[in-house]
């Protein structure tokens, strides 16, 4: 039987920064260099104030569960194994917001407004992705 082998995000130009950072146990969001707001995804324009001049900046990967959901169903069967995980929106203390998924406690046990600390995981040479754990534990 063929290996089932986990999708991998596209390193896209918008993106490289980010997987950059992720590789070398860094967190960054995009900085509007027009009025500062802080976002994830990068996006073109500032929706704050329409500018188009950005920058990359390290933020400390703290934060809070802002949602959740708990997934059941094997959607995919790279990640069968992993039935039932939580995928997030994480608000970081900086203030933007960001998709990842929560690790290292019970799904069942995740709650909005838990503190959680970003954690990587290695994909491949090319790829972490950050995650989420409970702070202090």
């Amino acid at each position: 039987m063929a290996e089932i082998v986990r999708p991998i995000p596209e390193i896209t130009p918008e993106l490289k920064p980010f997987f950059e950072a992720s590789r070398n146990g860094q967190l960054v969001v995009q900085k509007c260099d027009g009025c500062g707001a802080l976002r994830f995804p990068p996006r073109r324009l500032c929706p704050n104030c329409l500018s188009r001049a950005a920058s990359w900046t390290p933020v400390s990967g703290e934060g809070e569960v802002y949602s959740f959901i708990i997934m059941h169903r094997v959607y995919h069967p790279a990640f069968a194994s992993q039935v039932p995980y939580a995928v997030a929106t994480i608000k970081l203390k900086e203030g933007a917001k960001m998709l990842s998924n929560v690790i290292g406690i019970d799904p069942h046990q995740i709650r909005c407004g838990m503190p959680v600390k970003v954690s990587f995981e290695k994909l491949n040479d090319e790829v972490t992705l950050p995650m989420f754990r409970p702070a202090g534990g």
